[in-house]
């Protein structure tokens, strides 16, 4: 099955194993008022719990040691797997319903399954140009700066990959071989080598594998948490400035119950850029367009989550649209505006795994060589956010005091418009590194690049000068303004005349349009359209 046929699966329903995956989430021993209160329980827990299902469980705690241990013996639960932030348990399904009327419990989430998310090319994104230095900029090719692909695995043997992995770690207690070839394609976008005549968006930087999915392409939250936790504990000695995240599962609660958001977080406050992919939920199985389908983990505010574009297998950016898969926002529960950015994503070229699960069952996306030698198509969000780690790398060879704030700030400041895509289908735009790189190496007032022979405008996203200093240094304390619809950031707006009918404030409020109020409320105006002729409304099916 594609990725894009699995994504419509999970659309039309979610279903478990004999063995459900949970996740207990903020355990705390709280005070005696608390008595009588309800853990809060994420969707499908709620589902679970409703259905009186029996089956064994494993659930995530967070807590002390104490007091996961303090749990499990009261309810006669056994620790299996020890997280930085707490434990995993395996309870029954008579147990769960407890937890959850349990009011030392403050909430409870789904340890649910995570899959891989499906490119992109150099000359596309101007990285061929990044390389090669332009204007009196040395080249850069991402030399020096580690990226943590989370995934299933990196075919280290493969020529596009040989001496580019420095670390592997396997959390799921396998052989560590990509056994799926997924971790081994997103790898070679990342930083292939280009000898193959596919090389990747950062031919210079180096990788970290921490496998975390399986044979079959799926995972367990767990194992991420503990693959992100393992990449911040261990950033020095790599020098892990990016982590990969080409995965995902549908969003269940707010992404400040979310344990994988929360790790996010901290990596991200650790000084490590994390690049999500959106998800390849924009469409149901009979092709009817969705929106909320954002994945977690791309659905945590520090992500930077990325939708896919396709570029109909030209260089030239004029005829590129986003992926019909291509999850779209607003985030599930919290409406956080999402992704922030779009990449190439659609039938990319890059390393294939041997004997992997992909490069056997799809012998017809094989494009060139075989063996450790053989380079195969792949499309989906996994794809797009391998370039856009590509491209962060690039941003950090050159200017490596950059914050993992100031790095998104940058690329959606340089992005260029996608043709017919709303704030919701593409973000700020398209990736356009070349920008980018120029942008933090100090030219302020770059408007246009030039890509494949073609004009790039930037997309109107700037700086408001009021709060301008020296570029590069604290990117995100500025307020953004994306023509006369767009203000971002939690400063106070000094310009009145940012203040139209059409404005949207990308902060700690939200207003956008007409009688549409997205705060603590949420209203919608009458036949909103959003982006294409996008209407969510009647005939518009949203994910669950």
């Amino acid at each position: 099955m594609t990725d894009c046929a699995r994504s419509a699966a999970h659309l039309r329903r979610l279903t478990f194993t004999a063995t459900t995956i949970l996740c207990l989430v903020a355990l705390a021993v709280t005070p005696a008022s608390a008595q009588g209160r309800k853990a809060r329980l994420s969707a499908d827990l709620a589902d679970h719990v409703a259905a009186r299902r029996e089956a064994s469980v494993r659930v995530i705690v967070q807590g002390s040691d104490d007091q996961v241990q303090t749990l499990a013996t009261r309810y006669g639960a056994k620790v299996t797997t020890k997280l930085r932030t707490g434990s995993v348990l395996e309870v029954t399904g008579g147990q769960l319903w407890a937890l959850s009327e349990d009011p030392d419990v403050a909430h409870l989430s789904g340890d649910v399954p995570v899959t891989r998310m499906m490119a992109v090319t150099a000359t596309s994104t101007g990285a061929d140009q990044v390389w090669a230095g332009i204007e009196g900029l040395k080249g850069s090719s991402g030399r020096g700066i580690g990226v943590a692909v989370v995934d299933s695995g990196i075919a280290a043997s493969h020529k596009a990959l040989q001496g580019r992995v420095m670390a592997s770690v396997d959390f799921t207690g396998a052989s560590g071989r990509d056994g799926y070839g997924h971790g081994t394609h997103v790898a070679g976008i990342i930083a292939g080598s280009p000898a193959g005549g596919f090389g990747g968006m950062a031919p210079g930087a180096h990788l970290v594998s921490l496998k975390v999915l399986g044979d079959d392409g799926s995972g367990h939250k767990s194992d991420v948490i503990n693959a992100i936790d393992w990449a911040v504990q261990n950033r020095a000695a790599y020098n892990i400035r990016v982590i990969n995240l080409s995965l995902g599962h549908p969003v269940f609660e707010s992404w400040q119950d979310d344990p994988l958001c929360q790790a996010v977080e901290r990596a991200t406050r650790a000084g490590i850029v994390v690049v999500a992919s959106a998800g390849n939920f924009g469409k149901t199985a009979d092709g009817m367009p969705v929106i909320g389908g954002i994945v977690s983990p791309g659905n945590s505010p520090s992500a930077l989550t990325v939708g896919a574009l396709n570029t109909k297998g030209t260089a030239r950016r004029s005829d590129d649209v986003m992926a019909t898969y291509s999850s779209r926002g607003p985030t599930q529960f919290d409406l956080l505006l999402k992704p922030e950015i779009a990449a190439p994503g659609n039938r990319v070229a890059s390393a294939a795994g041997q004997g992997s699960y992909l490069a056997k069952n799809f012998p017809e996306r094989m494009v060139s060589g075989h063996g450790a030698n053989a380079y195969m198509e792949m499309s989906g969000t996994s794809m797009a956010a391998a370039a856009v780690s590509g491209a962060v790398a690039l941003l950090l060879e050159a200017r490596p005091e950059l914050t993992p704030a100031d790095a998104k700030v940058a690329l959606q400041l340089t992005s260029a418009p996608v043709e017919g895509a709303g704030l919701i289908e593409a973000g700020a735009g398209s990736l356009n590194v070349l920008a980018a790189l120029l942008f933090v190496s100090g030219d302020a007032g770059i408007a246009s690049t030039v890509i494949a022979e073609e004009e790039i405008a930037l997309s109107g996203l700037s700086l408001n000068t009021a709060h301008q200093s020296s570029l590069g240094a604290d990117l995100h304390a500025y307020i953004l303004v994306w023509g006369n619809g767009l203000v971002w950031g939690n400063d106070t707006i000094l310009d009145g005349d940012l203040l139209q009918s059409n404005i949207l404030v990308w902060g700690n409020g939200l207003v956008w349009g007409n009688g549409l109020v997205w705060g603590n409320g949420l209203v919608w105006g009458n036949g909103l359209v959003w982006g294409n002729g996008l209407v969510w409304g009647n005939g518009l099916v949203a994910a669950d």
